[in-house]
């Protein structure tokens, strides 16, 4: 009998824990597949690393990235925003704070259901001012807020986004 026939289903479709020795490798394979456009697997892997490191930044960041790639596919952005308060950094934590809020916008767009260019505009907006408190924060050699800040003002006029204009209905009165 072959050792696949003598283990049951069940252990099959139970989660293996990683070697902790492994994980450097394994954050390498995160950033290897986030590259290949497989979220689900990067997503996977970053799992597998916090179950043995909890507190793992790396991991949790690649997490984050990870399930903001997700946003144009329709995933929630409750998870990315909750494993924010667990960066140790105040910077990163506001950093991370105003990507999401990007790739909010950013899938919007790539959703294009009818008027999502004012929810684009709201979300890009929004991400221009959480950058610029993060820019505060950062040291004078890191322009990675400016960068994504210039970003979102970039998109705004490529694509000419607006605010929602105002509602100037009357309600029908019975």
């Amino acid at each position: 009998m072959s050792t696949a026939q003598t283990t049951s289903s069940q252990e099959i479709f139970t989660l293996k824990p990683i070697r902790k020795e492994g994980i450097p490798r394994a954050l390498e394979k995160v950033q290897q597949y986030r590259l290949l456009n497989e979220p689900m697997e990067a997503e996977s892997i970053c799992r597998d690393i916090l179950a043995i490191e909890p507190d793992n930044q790396q991991a949790i960041i690649n997490l984050v990235l990870t399930l903001s790639d997700g946003f144009a596919a329709g995933k929630s952005p409750n998870e990315a925003n909750e494993l924010i308060e667990k960066i140790d950094s105040k910077y990163q934590q506001q950093y991370y704070k105003a990507l999401i809020l990007e790739r909010q916008g950013k899938a919007t767009l790539v959703k294009a259901y009818p008027r999502c260019e004012y929810d684009a505009y709201e979300w890009l907006r929004e991400a221009i001012i959480e950058f610029e408190k993060a820019d505060q924060m950062s040291d004078r050699d890191n322009n990675d807020a400016i960068l994504r800040r210039n970003t979102c003002v970039r998109i705004i006029a490529d694509r000419h986004l607006t605010p929602r204009p105002e509602d100037t209905s009357f309600p029908i009165l019975e």
